[in-house]
């Protein structure tokens, strides 16, 4: 679990932190137009999901990890993560970007839930080594 905490509670900082710097980029999340350098927001969970996984399977396994054991392990990391995420996006909408609308955010923040689902199944798959057992 300290694995998991840790990794989580890095992205949710560089999440978080992405939403200062895109601000002070001058782009902002209202409205339903999405610019596409919001995209590379992407590469946050997915770095910081493998690289978790990575180091639990190594670390704490002995580097035998079945699918499931990844998957559990992956979501524990973007629970974490998006707690932290979403606190500092709450900071931001209260304090930095007042005039955004909180049905705005809180659909972005449903869009990234997928995109964690998705991630977490890819990160299983590739860092999965036992093919027979689903355990």
């Amino acid at each position: 679990m300290k694995n998991a905490c840790i990794t989580g509670f890095v992205i949710g900082v560089f999440s978080g932190t992405w939403l200062f710097v895109m601000h002070s980029f001058g782009y902002s999340n209202a409205g339903n137009h999405v610019d596409p350098i919001e995209y590379l927001s992407i590469l946050i969970p997915l770095v910081g999901v493998y690289m978790g996984v990575k180091s639990y399977k190594e670390n704490e396994k002995g580097n035998s990890l079945g699918f499931f054991e990844a998957l559990f392990q992956s979501f524990r990391i973007l629970m974490i993560g998006g707690m932290v995420a979403c606190l500092a996006g709450l900071v931001y909408l209260n304090y930095v970007d007042q005039g955004n609308n909180f049905l705005n955010f809180s659909g972005r923040l449903f869009g990234g839930l997928l995109i964690g689902i998705l991630i977490c199944v890819v990160v299983s798959l590739s860092l999965m080594n036992r093919s027979r057992k689903l355990d």
